[in-house]
């Protein structure tokens, strides 16, 4: 699987923008997919997962109620809704996917196998 994400750009507090990942290769709708975030010498953290069918969501506490995680599997593609931004949000964004991910791991960078090449989300006046 090839995850291509796309979307970021520099937006002011408050704003929103719409982040895509594009998959190729393998089935697309197998398992969970999820966005990550890492900015500068941090860690790479959760932010939001979603399950084959787009039932099943999950979020971090501090995106939780901003952000909004979907899929369509038709189009090969998830997106996340970004919404009422913070600075803190800055970062870099990643996609990624795995068809051994269960809810119980779904926060766990090391339980997906694919990952895409980052878009930079900056949030700044």
């Amino acid at each position: 699987v090839q995850l291509q994400a796309s979307g970021g750009g520099l937006v002011q507090p408050g704003g929103s923008l719409r982040l895509s990942c594009a998959a190729s290769g393998r089935s697309f709708s197998t398992g969970f997919m999820a966005w990550f975030r890492q900015s500068s010498e941090k860690e790479r953290d959760f932010v939001a997962t979603i399950g084959r069918g787009g039932s099943t969501t999950l979020y971090a506490d501090s995106v939780k109620g901003r952000f909004t995680i979907s899929r369509d599997n038709a189009k090969n593609t998830m997106y996340l809704q970004l919404d009422r931004l913070r600075p803190e949000d800055t970062a870099v964004y990643f996609c990624a996917a795995g068809s051994r991910v269960i809810v119980s791991n779904s926060r766990n960078p090391n339980a997906y196998d694919y990952w895409g090449q980052g878009t930079q989300v900056t949030v700044s006046s």
